[in-house]
């Protein structure tokens, strides 16, 4: 596809003799169409060439050559307003949507490099509740996006299977499990199980330090700790698939905390050999004051690990295995101090620098309720399966309200009442703490899921009515240059940077925020054109513009963990 940013960059940085990619990242896109398509900020050159923005402007746009892409340069107030071939653009954008179809905006620009995703990580025994689901939602849209731009991506359920939580629910069901039946609603009794023997921690130290007993006799395999350890991660993967399956979410990688056990003495051994260890009251820390990163513990003093221990186990089997080029940790910024510890002791783990370098713990906001955090321990959390199903049930209704004869209405109502959850959750800017909220998630007109669903229903409805497939050789691409048209054109090509702009920021936002861009200019587009008419040549190129915006707006919402509805 024609790029035409780089070919104005080619012109402009010709002009002042300096670099094209340096150029390139000045050009910005005009607030208002009839201030050209890029301009150039010519106070960006002021101090290099020693002039004004205006003799700078001046200067290069004497210097520019028009022809085929750039039809016409203005200097404004130090501005350089650039004006593309609108027929050519049009042309370039509809010709590869056609060939591409829903691979339009992919591309190899990952070839050869890995790129590690861990996400969704929840607690196995306990519920999957909606500060997992943010995580989950944001993890699987950048690991599909990164796949789509051609990088080899390993999606990672970093599973929290281990730790003291365990060793406390061993023991509540070695005194209770016979009150209990985990054939029904395994994770609901294993929550009860553990709210109550956390109840009884706080009134008994004793039981407490029975507990961290059974954390020890679990690190040293006991047979019947082991077993009941295992039965539970088996119920708990079974339950948490369900909702893997409703969001469309799935992973190259399920290994746990667990699994890094065995490769923590190797990691400890260089850690050693680094000369970096030190004993403090009996346990072993690696001091990183000097950092103002406080200290990072490696083991206590009983000898057990903690989440440090293994997250560093697993940099360096992850190291070692895949020799990645960015490993994404998709978690909450509450652990930002313990992200900084890590990532700083593995620098004496002895792994490749471009694994070093490619640690970035990828930060989001929390998920709260009117009534302040989610603790699991004081049973209040909100679960994502009741979260699903009350979306899709209010998704029913409305449709039963709405359009009662429509086919296939629970299959509908769950592609949407799905994609209203996710689409909450990528909207605004992910470090941003959130409520949900019911009105605004479903509301149809506004800027959400279902919004961007309905305007995708509609460019269908069109091509249905037409009863025509539209043929881009039949299109006259100059019957696409009027304002509205421009604006949807414009926007679909500027998908592929926008995707390039998500992975550059990690920031899947940005996707949704372009549909709602693209949804909208559509929708003035088709409020202001008459799509099907008696003009066939006008009705052909404004059919395929439609059936374009319907591609796009299908791989963009894939691409966040949308499915597209049929009818709405």
């Amino acid at each position: 596809m024609i790029n035409f940013k780089k070919i104005i960059a080619e012109k402009i940085a010709k002009a002042v003799n300096l670099e094209i990619k340096e150029i390139q990242e000045y050009l910005e896109i005009p607030p208002n169409p009839e201030m050209g398509d890029y301009a150039f900020p010519c106070f960006r050159l002021a101090k290099i060439l020693k002039k004004s923005p205006q003799e700078i402007a001046n200067e290069i746009k004497g210097k520019v050559e028009l022809g085929t892409e750039i039809t016409d340069v203005k200097n404004e107030g130090g501005y350089l307003n650039f004006y593309i071939n609108k027929v050519l653009l049009a042309k370039t954008v509809l010709t590869e949507i056609d060939e591409k179809q829903e691979k339009y905006g992919s591309s190899t620009m990952g070839k050869g490099q890995t790129i590690l995703v861990e996400y969704s990580s929840p607690n196995i025994a306990k519920p999957f509740h909606i500060g997992h689901l943010r995580n989950t939602i944001i993890g699987s849209s950048l690991y599909k996006i990164y796949q789509f731009l051609g990088y080899h991506t390993v999606g990672i359920n970093h599973l929290g299977d281990y730790g003291t939580q365990f060793a406390k629910l061993i023991e509540g069901y070695k005194r209770w499990g016979n009150e209990y039946n985990l054939d029904e609603n395994p994770i609901e009794v294993l929550t009860q199980i553990y709210v109550r023997i956390s109840d009884l921690c706080k009134e008994d130290e004793k039981v407490l330090e029975i507990c961290r007993e059974n954390f020890k006799k679990l690190e040293n395999g006991d047979p019947y700790c082991l077993d009941l350890w295992t039965k539970f991660r088996k119920l708990s993967l079974k339950e948490f698939q369900k909702i893997y399956d409703l969001l469309d979410v799935s992973f190259d990688s399920w290994n746990g905390e667990s699994f890094y056990i065995d490769k923590i003495p190797e990691m400890e051994k260089r850690l050693e050999k680094a000369g970096v260890i030190t004993e403090s009251e009996g346990a072993k820390i690696v001091d990183l004051e000097d950092q103002n990163l406080g200290v990072c513990m490696i083991r206590k003093a009983d000898g057990t690990t903690i989440y440090a221990t293994r997250d560093l186990a697993a940099i360096l089997y992850r190291a070692q295995e895949y020799e990645f080029d960015k490993c994404l940790y998709v978690v909450a910024y509450e652990q930002n101090l313990h992200f900084k510890q890590i990532f700083e002791v593995a620098k004496f783990l002895e792994i490749p620098e471009k694994c070093v370098k490619g640690l970035e713990h990828v930060r989001y906001g929390m998920t709260r309720l009117s009534t302040g955090k989610m603790s699991t321990r004081e049973g209040t959390a909100v679960k994502v399966d009741d979260l699903l199903k009350e979306s899709i049930s209010r998704v029913q209704k409305i449709i039963e309200e709405k359009n009662p004869e429509m086919e296939n209405k629970e299959q509908e109502a769950e592609k949407i009442g799905i994609g209203a959850v996710v689409f909450s959750n990528l909207y605004n800017n992910i470090i941003k703490d959130q409520i949900f909220d019911w009105d605004t998630a479903l509301n149809f007109n506004g800027e959400t899921g279902p919004y961007v669903q309905y305007i995708y229903v509609r460019t269908n409805s069109v091509l249905e009515k037409a009863e025509l497939v539209p043929d881009l050789k039949k299109v006259d691409f100059e019957l696409l240059t009027d304002t509205e048209s421009i604006k949807v054109i414009s926007t679909l090509y500027e998908f592929e940077d926008i995707l390039k702009a998500v992975i550059d920021k990690n920031e899947p936002s940005i996707l949704a925020r372009y549909l709602i861009n693209l949804s909208q200019n559509y929708s003035n587009f088709y409020n202001e054109n008459k799509i099907i008419g008696d003009d066939e040549k006008l009705t052909e190129a404004r059919l395929f513009l439609n059936k374009s915006v319907g591609i796009v707006l299908k791989v963009g919402a894939k691409l966040l963990g949308m499915k597209m509805p049929n009818k709405m």
